[in-house]
């Protein structure tokens, strides 16, 4: 059982009937003394002799001669019992040892009581420690109680909170891996294209070293021109139908929104045989330059040319250019 010091000092509870044995046993003392006291003095005094004078009256007649009187004989004092002074001497002792006796019976009694009620305080005082002690322990079982609960509202919200970015993490991963994906499937669209297009130039390289070989191949003098948006004329190295063809992919690429009275514009444009673009140039312009540059634009936007019949396109033509009549 734990200790627990209290505030004043530990004092003893006041006895009742202290002063009344005190009293009590003060006054025996005092009465053994006065027994003790009388019997020495008993016991060493001796008894003394009685005296007695007789006086007669007598009327008065003539004085006789008085006849001489016998002495007065006194009585001894009978002497003392010494038998009896013991018996008296023993029975006051014997007073004198109850006296004490009962005078120690009521100290005894007296140190009884004392302890009792000392016994009793401590027991109480025990008991107020134990359940002072006993009330700590339930506080200190609440506190701790109540931190456990804490601990536990603590940890479920890290818990909660570490779960929320757990999965903002996974959201913010799967929305890069989804932008990884999407710029991996365009990287890979602009390779392949890419890839395509190197093929294609060497197809047009390969097909224009091949033109270039040829001995007797000279079209510099062809000369292409429809009317329309977009034109082609072949001479004697195209067929018929190249020019329509021509005309077409240009038209889709033209954008001009302004006038369209009196503009006309020739571009000579050289390609090779794959029909990819080497070159486009103003020959002849219309005299309105932005226009000039729509339909050079148009022209340079439809890279590669369109083939002709026997698969190769004209290594060199001119396209002449009017705006749509609408």
């Amino acid at each position: 059982m734990k200790s627990q010091k209290s505030t004043y000092p530990l004092q003893p509870p006041r006895e009742r009937g202290t002063t009344r044995a005190f009293l009590f046993a003060l006054l025996m003392h005092v009465l053994l003394g006065l027994f003790l006291y009388h019997g020495i003095h008993w016991q060493n005094s001796t008894p003394a002799g009685a005296e007695a004078e007789l006086w007669t009256e007598t009327p008065e007649q003539p004085t006789p001669t008085p006849a001489p009187t016998p002495p007065v004989q006194v009585a001894p004092a009978p002497p003392v019992n010494q038998e009896e002074a013991d018996i008296a001497l023993q029975e006051k002792k014997r007073q004198q040892q109850e006296a004490a006796r009962e005078a120690q019976l009521a100290e005894q009694q007296r140190q009884k009581l004392l302890a009792e009620q000392q016994a009793q305080a401590k027991r109480q005082q025990d008991l107020a420690r134990e359940a002072a002690a006993e009330k700590l322990k339930q506080q200190q079982a609440q506190a701790e109680k109540l931190r456990q609960q804490q601990l536990a509202e603590q940890q479920k919200l890290k818990e909660e909170q570490l779960k929320q970015e757990q999965l903002k993490q996974q959201q913010l991963d799967a929305q890069k891996k989804a932008e990884a994906d999407k710029a991996a499937k365009i990287k890979a669209l602009a390779q392949q294209q890419a890839k395509q297009k190197q093929q294609l130039d060497q197809e047009r390289r390969a097909r224009l070293a091949q033109l270039q070989g040829l001995a007797g191949e000279s079209t510099s003098g062809n000369g292409l021109a429809t009317s329309g948006t977009g034109s082609g004329s072949g001479g004697t190295a195209t067929s018929p139908g190249y020019a329509d063809k021509v005309r077409r992919l240009v038209r889709s690429h033209l954008v001009w929104p302004g006038d369209t009275k009196g503009l006309e514009t020739v571009v000579a444009v050289r390609c090779s045989p794959t029909g990819t673009l080497l070159s486009a140039t103003i020959e002849r312009g219309s005299g309105n330059s932005q226009w000039d540059d729509a339909a050079l634009r148009a022209v340079q936007a439809s890279d590669p040319m369109p083939l002709d019949t026997n698969g190769r396109a004209p290594a060199s033509f001119k396209v002449t250019i009017r705006p749509s009549a609408g």
